[in-house]
């Protein structure tokens, strides 16, 4: 691979990890909302508390350092919300493909800025 292909591949991981991070944080702050809002008509404590673990995490994510710990803490909360949707006799398959993008992004690891830039 090329050094300009290498390059290419970081803009687009880079890509990839920020819009999955931001987009994961503003769903479930969404999530965690809707459930506190509906705890005063029933009580989803469950999705509440699931959702603002996912919030943290989330946000772990997105800083690269805590990238990797952010990443497992999101898998896991993945596999617990499928779990809790199976048992209700629902197939989130959007959270597999969440946990497809966080595995791959945690495998690979934060890209360098030389790399970004092009550089050796």
């Amino acid at each position: 691979m090329t050094m300009k292909q290498q390059s290419n591949a970081a803009r687009a991981f880079l890509c990839l990890w920020w819009v999955l991070g931001g987009l994961l944080t503003v769903y479930s702050v969404q999530a965690a909302g809707d459930a506190i809002a509906a705890g005063s008509h029933g009580g989803n404590l469950h999705v509440a508390i699931l959702a603002s673990v996912e919030t943290i995490a989330a946000v772990l994510f997105l800083i690269p350092r805590m990238m990797r710990f952010g990443g497992i803490c999101l898998l896991i909360v993945f596999a617990l919300a499928l779990a809790i949707h199976a048992a209700k006799g629902e197939f989130a398959s959007q959270l597999l493909l969440y946990a497809a993008a966080v595995g791959f992004i945690v495998a690979h690891g934060p890209v360098s800025v030389s790399l970004l830039l092009g550089r050796n």
